[in-house]
């Protein structure tokens, strides 16, 4: 019998919130308030490039103001449209209500392909566009305040940054308009891998509750879990870096554009990024098995499957064929609507995007925070913790009249600085973010799934923000 046919991401994250929220006793009218987008601007501006005049199309959506400013990444890519930006807009809302940032949703995108132009020819086009957004202050670190996204990073953000310093040259905050800066222009420790360690800390939380790893019908730790990787960027890199360096995960195969690869008893991550760097690709790594239509390779038998890369690449055509205990959905939108049905009835468990992959956004809180405050965290009182444990060390030698070794003493007796405070805040908002939906998920018979909990936890705050504001 034929399925119907797939809704578009926009429609499919609506039909997530309908779910979620007729479980929730909102008035109609707060239930339109919060579903849908404030406002999108399109602008479309020309660029002089190569003797021609080059028309771009940009978008910037406001999802939900309940909070400000909002927050959300700006995205390059020809897959840009304005039905995806106010979908991943939303997301943004309920992501940043989950994870308590205090922030409301936003999203922007430019219809680029970035690997056509030179990188002088795209920082003439990133700051254009830029400009168009700032004249409306759809950027300003009071206002909007963007970060890095699909075809984005560090680099676009410093250019973005110094265009609104030259646009606002007594603007004090002027570096806390934007996110995801490189460390010398403002940015902060720890945003770069920030995603990928979040999907990372969100499994490890996964595994300390047993009645999680039950219903995912699995067993004991993360050590020796299968894990497939599908998107090897920024976000799938790191998180596959981390869950096999750390918590011994075998990464058995990573899918990229080219197709994928597969060894069954781990790859090597460091050596397949470095070959994808000097080849473009994971064709021809030596060690595995090279599959060309890398999508197959998503229906591998497998404990975890991470897709880190587009929005619905698990879908109807698909999801009866997925071999998997556990998706963590380190990608926006990877797993459509009819897809969460069919694997949810199947006993596939899904830790939902909206929370697998907040790293980024809370670390991008902790880095406006930091350009607010205009000091480094940890500046002022490193050294301060440092003296203390030394004298606690000393004291407790003396009293016992045996030394410690010296290998205690060099993790004692560092305090923490930037990196370290990143990451303790990070690692605290993953767990304590995954608990309010867990305790949902397994407090309530109506709640089937952690996406629905998750729906219901962030929904629930932005309801109390807008009824506080007499909504």
């Amino acid at each position: 019998m034929a399925r119907v046919q797939e809704p578009s991401f926009r429609k499919s994250v609506d039909m997530m919130f309908e779910k979620a929220v007729s479980l929730m006793d909102l008035s109609p009218g707060l239930r339109e308030k919060i579903r849908v987008c404030n406002s999108t601007y399109t602008v479309r501006f020309g660029v002089k490039l190569r003797g021609d005049i080059h028309t771009f199309t940009g978008y910037r959506s406001v999802h939900s103001e309940h909070k400000e400013p909002v927050k959300g990444g700006i995205r390059f890519a020809t897959s840009v449209n304005q039905d995806e930006v106010e979908a991943l807009a939303a997301l943004m809302t309920y992501k940043c209500a989950l994870v308590e940032a205090p922030f409301g949703g936003s999203k922007g995108g430019l219809h680029i392909d970035p690997t056509q132009w030179e990188e002088d020819e795209m920082e003439r086009i990133t700051r254009r566009f830029a400009y168009e957004l700032m004249k409306r202050d759809l950027i300003h670190p009071s206002q909007n305040v963007p970060a890095p996204d699909m075809g984005t990073g560090e680099r676009e953000m410093a250019w973005i940054a110094d265009q609104f310093r030259r646009m606002n040259t007594t603007e004090l905050n002027s570096e806390a308009c934007v996110t995801g800066k490189p460390l010398n222009k403002g940015g902060i420790a720890g945003r770069v891998e920030a995603t990928g360690r979040g999907v990372q800390y969100g499994l490890q939380e996964f595994f300390r509750h047993p009645d999680d790893i039950k219903a995912a019908n699995m067993s004991g730790t993360l050590d020796g879990k299968r894990v497939v990787v599908q998107g090897f960027g920024n976000v799938g890199y790191h998180a596959a870096k981390f869950l096999a360096e750390e918590d011994g995960a075998l990464i058995t195969a990573v899918i990229e554009r080219d197709g994928a690869v597969i060894n069954d008893k781990g790859i090597d991550v460091e050596e397949l990024v470095a070959h994808m760097r000097a080849t473009g690709g994971v064709k021809n790594f030596p060690g595995c098995e090279y599959v060309e239509n890398g999508s197959a390779v998503l229906e591998k038998d497998c404990d975890i499957l991470i897709p880190a890369a587009m929005e619905g690449v698990i879908n109807l055509s698909n999801a009866e064929r997925i071999s998997t205990r556990l998706i963590i959905e380190a990608a926006n939108g990877p797993v459509t609507a009819g897809a969460d049905d069919v694997l949810r009835e199947a006993g596939v468990v899904i830790i939902p995007d909206m929370y697998a992959n907040a790293g980024g956004v809370t670390v991008s809180y902790f880095e406006w925070v930091k350009n607010l405050s205009h000091i480094r965290f940890g500046r002022m009182q490193r050294r301060q913790q440092e003296g203390s444990n030394i004298l606690l060390v000393k004291e407790m030698e003396r009293l016992v009249g045996k030394p410690v070794s010296e290998e205690f003493k060099a993790k004692f007796f560092q305090g923490a600085g930037e990196l370290e405070l990143v990451r303790s805040g990070l690692e605290d908002t993953m767990r304590t973010s995954y608990q309010s939906m867990q305790s949902v998920w397994h407090s309530r018979n109506d709640v089937d799934s952690l996406r629905t909990a998750a729906y219901l936890v962030s929904l629930d705050r932005i309801a109390g923000s807008y009824k506080a504001l007499g909504l």
